[in-house]
């Protein structure tokens, strides 16, 4: 059965996508959904990842709205820096901070939470350390960076992934 279907619950989510986006339920749609919904997983099978066990899920809410609000913040600041700051008035570095998540599925949820914050990006883990190289668009202070990305993001998602308190 694995063999075959390498992701069962990825197949039921991608035939519900795809219904979803061709907003029906004909025959024909269904048909091609669920040749796509056992395809796609199959093709990928190789690179798909180990089963995730979310140890915390209420935590996601909180995890959720953190990165919200920090999303539609720094939409408004870079925005407000980009129309109406110059230039060279720009502070734009990498820092590095250290982490402490180890789990994968934690690393690519915190990855896709930094990538979509306007201002930031994620440039670089360091394999031997865990130290995220990050570029900031207009940095200030580099401990609050530091600081938020450990207690907003990275202990709510050590908390979900890896089931314990950050250290």
């Amino acid at each position: 059965m694995k063999r075959w279907f390498p992701a069962p619950r990825l197949s039921v989510v991608l035939l519900i996508i795809w219904l979803l986006v061709n907003q029906s339920i004909e025959f024909a749609t269904i048909l091609v959904g669920a040749i796509l919904a056992i395809v796609i997983p199959y093709w990928f099978r190789a690179i798909l990842p180990e089963n995730v066990l979310i140890r915390r899920p209420w935590v996601i809410v909180r995890l959720v709205v953190f990165s919200m609000i920090e999303i539609v913040r720094s939409c408004f600041n870079v925005s407000l820096l980009i129309l109406f700051r110059r230039r060279g008035h720009l502070n734009s570095q990498f820092i590095t901070v250290p982490l402490d998540l180890r789990s994968p599925a934690g690393l690519a949820v915190l990855s896709g939470i930094i990538n979509t914050t306007p201002g930031t990006v994620w440039v670089e883990l360091l394999p031997d350390t865990y130290d995220l190289a990050l570029h900031v668009f207009d940095l200030h202070d580099e401990q609050w960076w530091i600081d938020t990305i450990k207690t907003r993001y990275e202990q709510p998602l050590i908390e979900i992934f890896e089931g314990r308190d950050a250290v």
